[in-house]
């Protein structure tokens, strides 16, 4: 489980990093989307092992891959459109 759990969050720093260097105008600084990315992926090595338990490394790092993946696409930011404020908030 140790390894996993290592495998997951190396898993998580790597799909940040890909993500910060294609996406770094969309995304949020790196102090987020690092830690957002290898929390990701060790909660999805966590829920895969629950389920399928001991004995599917494989397996339970391609789910921490795919919830890591999930976490770091939610801090997407909108491509060049600014957020209109309300007339009662001028």
């Amino acid at each position: 489980m140790i390894w996993e759990s290592i495998g997951a969050a190396v898993l998580g720093l790597a799909l940040s990093w890909a993500a910060l260097r294609s996406l770094s105008d969309r995304l949020p600084t790196g102090r987020a989307v690092f830690p957002a990315g290898a929390l990701g992926a060790l909660f999805g090595a966590y829920l895969t092992h629950a389920a399928l338990g001991p004995g599917h490394v494989l397996a339970t790092l391609i789910g921490a891959a795919s919830v890591g993946a999930v976490t770091l696409s939610l801090l997407i930011r909108p491509r060049g459109r600014r957020l209109a404020r309300s007339a009662a908030a001028q």
